[in-house]
């Protein structure tokens, strides 16, 4: 017996209002609150999961979420890189970054990346506001503690006086990960602790890491042993059985950190899933992995 198209439109309405009833107790848990996104990786490569990802932000804005985006942009520096003939070298994970990289990155990502993000969002029906840790003294920077990098920095301090201004006016600021010394030198620092240092600061009530990995996984060949909810003595410990290594650890440490600072929830999500900010937000299940202080009391 074949199912006549009528009910299974009947079926997908079905679904749809489903889906919005269960996401109604979390807008209203979380509207009014503030919510940081660091954006990177294959969701800001690939044209189709760039618009999904903007219009899930430009969602969160409309039902009352003070959603704070915070982006990288290491290929398209690369690629810039490359064009301009100027060799790209990493130490330890790290872009070395000479004086003349250090232009290109500024460029890159405060003059071109930044400004395109905003205009996504501004054209999906959001206003957002392009900013670098330069405006408003937003970011103070030092150099990273590391020999032969160049000019890669750490955060020293976040002064988040513009970024709540621009939030209480209904604007969604878009943070590059430059930032400058008390001397006005420009510093490339990660975007992950740029996240997790704003979301800190802002007392956000989540981090969210979008991210090429599903989430952390015991095993990081098999997708299915994801780990949903943990604690910061859980993550640290698979930290220390070598379950979380390489490029996950400073990801992992960035969350602790900003949990042990306040923040009530970070998650680490797979940026590459369609509309993957709004199902770890707004359903009961999500699809990431939730970090909490102590415990699962937190809501997903």
């Amino acid at each position: 017996m074949t199912t006549a198209p009528h009910d299974l439109l009947q079926a997908s309405e079905a679904t749809k209002v489903q889906i919005l009833s269960e996401a109604l107790p979390y807008i209203q848990e979380f509207a009014g609150k503030t919510i940081v996104v660091k954006y990177g990786g294959a969701a800001m490569k690939d044209s189709t999961l760039k618009d999904q990802v903007i219009r899930d932000v430009v969602f969160m804005s409309c039902v009352g979420i003070r959603p704070v985006l915070v982006h990288g942009g290491g290929p398209e520096i690369n690629t810039w890189l490359d064009k301009l003939g100027i060799e790209a070298q990493f130490k330890n994970g790290l872009r070395v970054t000479d004086a003349p990289t250090m232009d290109v990155v500024e460029m890159v990502l405060v003059g071109r990346v930044n400004k395109e993000i905003v205009s996504l969002i501004n054209q999906a029906g959001g206003t957002a506001v392009g900013l670098c840790g330069k405006d408003g003294n937003l970011i103070k920077a030092r150099p990273a503690d590391e020999e032969g990098i160049g000019f890669v920095g750490e955060v020293t301090s976040v002064d988040t006086r513009l970024i709540e201004t621009l939030v209480k006016a209904g604007h969604i600021p878009v943070v590059s990960s430059v930032a400058a010394d008390e001397t006005g030198q420009a510093y490339n620092i990660n975007a992950d602790t740029v996240a997790g240092e704003i979301a800190a600061a802002l007392g956000a009530a989540k981090l969210i890491l979008l991210t090429d990995t599903a989430g952390i996984l015991r095993d990081y060949k098999d997708r299915s042993t994801l780990i949903p909810h943990l604690d910061i003595a859980e993550a640290r410990k698979l930290i220390d059985e070598g379950i979380v290594s390489g490029g996950m650890i400073p990801k992992v440490n960035c969350c602790v950190r900003s949990l042990a600072q306040g923040v009530q929830a970070a998650h680490i999500l797979d940026g590459r899933m369609p509309h993957s900010l709004l199902l770890e937000i707004f359903t009961d299940s999500g699809i990431g992995s939730m970090i909490v202080a102590s415990g699962f009391a937190q809501s997903a």
